[in-house]
């Protein structure tokens, strides 16, 4: 009798919710659609709701977007006038001071935050997130960016933006920094769990925290650490980075990676060369989990969801849209002809990725990509892929990008909030879970963020292969291991 080999076992999806504190996230215009709550962005009683709607669904997290200055390059230099009527990133509030009260209306889901390495101190960082890693049970964690709006330089007093790599040198030794201060600070045991104060026992051991005497390139820190540790030390670390500085960051610091792409196919590239590169810097590819940025349109039916989509983009603002591409590309397309097709300009960067769009967009060759068409494919989604179908339209599609790209699972955008995610919950959420892809219940309920990802009880700590892991100080020792060098 043959040997029989045993069935490929299923990945278990991840699903993040991806939302932004603004009216309008990659949806520029949408607030104004019957029934869209965009305009409640600065209600906790919204995104409580919110919150405990995708928990109830098992959403593993919601992940928040976050820019430091507003879209003004479309019809600039420093022109808001575009992006404003649009709702388009803008006004936008800071996510992390609402984290503390999702967490206590909550019990398992997660929330992934954007912050900037490049505009605030590393000593004051470390401190805000140990603060809501305590107050949300180690259920945060950090996306980093280097930022990459000219807005935000300015505002922040420079006349420029420091230079692509040069931001992510600087986000390197900030890593360092905020290593050092939450894992080398504080010894393992420094903090007395003497359940009932005896009258003489100290609140901790004054020998089992330190000075971290970071001294180097772009930052001297003396410490110690404001915050004793919290549940997981280190927040879950998430990055998002495309360029080489980019992708080569991640491998080395990012335990989750968010990656945007037209297609499966274009994706698959960048994953193995981000997973390879982890390799080489002594990390297991495997642990580092990939989300892919979808906006998923579900229906009960394909033509059901046509239709949803269709009266969506009546309401998406193509000013806001081609704001928000002049944000993300540096170029303001209002300096062409409105019949231009971009497929064809001067300029090799706007060529490039107008081109890329319309060789992988589905119809997108046979149309001539001006700035109309340019608006129309960016006023839903963004610049990410677009999913519109049924239960089994999406499903499938969604596993095919699993087999193809070797993704980890999906960080959802929408349309309209919170209709998309309720039309995700009801018609795509039971599909994923019949076919066995996705989760009924937390992997640790009630757990960490780091728990609840990789899907491994007690797993609250860096991995021992993540490079943050050389700063751990461990009970017994009289400092840190690398500060015996």
């Amino acid at each position: 009798m043959g040997s029989t080999t045993p069935p490929k076992k299923q990945k278990q999806l991840i699903l993040n919710a991806f939302a932004m504190h603004s009216p309008s996230h990659l949806n520029p215009g949408l607030h104004r659609y019957p029934g869209d709550q965009g305009r409640n962005y600065t209600s906790l009683t919204h995104w409580t709701k919110l919150a405990q709607k995708l928990e109830a669904a098992k959403f593993h997290a919601i992940f928040f977007a976050d820019v430091l200055g507003g879209y003004d390059v479309y019809k600039g230099p420093a022109n808001l006038e575009p992006t404003i009527p649009a709702g388009a990133q803008f006004p936008i509030n800071d996510p992390l001071y609402s984290i503390p009260a999702l967490a206590a209306a909550t019990e398992s889901i997660s929330f992934g935050v954007t912050a900037s390495t490049t505009y605030d101190a590393p000593y004051a960082m470390a401190r805000r997130f140990s603060t809501v890693d305590h107050l949300s049970n180690g259920r945060v964690g950090w996306n980093i960016v280097t930022s990459y709006l000219e807005s935000a330089a300015r505002n922040f007093g420079l006349d420029t933006q420091i230079e692509h790599d040069e931001r992510y040198r600087i986000a390197d030794e900030y890593l360092d920094v905020v290593y050092k201060l939450w894992e080398g600070s504080w010894r393992d045991g420094a903090v007395n769990t003497v359940a009932v104060p005896d009258g003489v026992t100290g609140y901790a051991d004054p020998k089992g925290v330190r000075q971290i005497h970071h001294k180097g390139k772009y930052f001297e820190v003396p410490g110690p650490h404001l915050c004793e540790p919290s549940v997981q030390r280190t927040p879950f670390l998430l990055q998002a980075g495309t360029s080489s500085a980019g992708k080569a960051f991640a491998a080395k610091h990012a335990e989750a990676i968010f990656l945007n792409g037209q297609t499966a196919e274009l994706v698959r590239p960048s994953v193995d060369s981000v997973r390879e590169q982890a390799r080489g810097v002594g990390r297991d590819p495997g642990a580092i989990k990939i989300v892919a940025g979808v906006l998923v349109v579900v229906g009960e039916t394909d033509e059901a969801a046509r239709k949803k989509f269709e009266e969506y983009a009546r309401y998406g603002d193509r000013e806001g849209a081609l704001a928000l591409f002049g944000g993300w590309s540096g170029y303001d397309l209002a300096k062409y002809d409105d019949e231009q097709d971009f497929r064809f300009v001067e300029q090799p960067a706007v060529r490039s990725m107008v081109n890329h769009w319309a060789s992988t967009v589905p119809g997108g060759e046979g149309k001539k990509w001006n700035k109309k068409t340019i608006a129309e494919y960016l006023i839903m989604g963004g610049n990410g892929c677009k999913i519109v179908g049924g239960p089994k339209t999406v499903a499938d599609e969604l596993e095919r990008w699993v087999e193809v790209a070797d993704v980890d699972g999906f960080n959802l955008s929408y349309a309209s909030i919170p209709e998309t995610f309720d039309d995700i919950i009801e018609y795509l959420v039971p599909e994923l879970q019949r076919r066995g892809i996705f989760h009924t219940e937390y992997a640790v309920k009630g757990g960490t963020m780091r728990e609840n990802m990789t899907g491994q009880r007690g797993h609250t700590r860096l991995d021992e292969s993540h490079p943050g892991a050389q700063y751990f100080w461990r009970e017994g020792e009289e400092v840190p291991k690398y500060a015996e060098k």
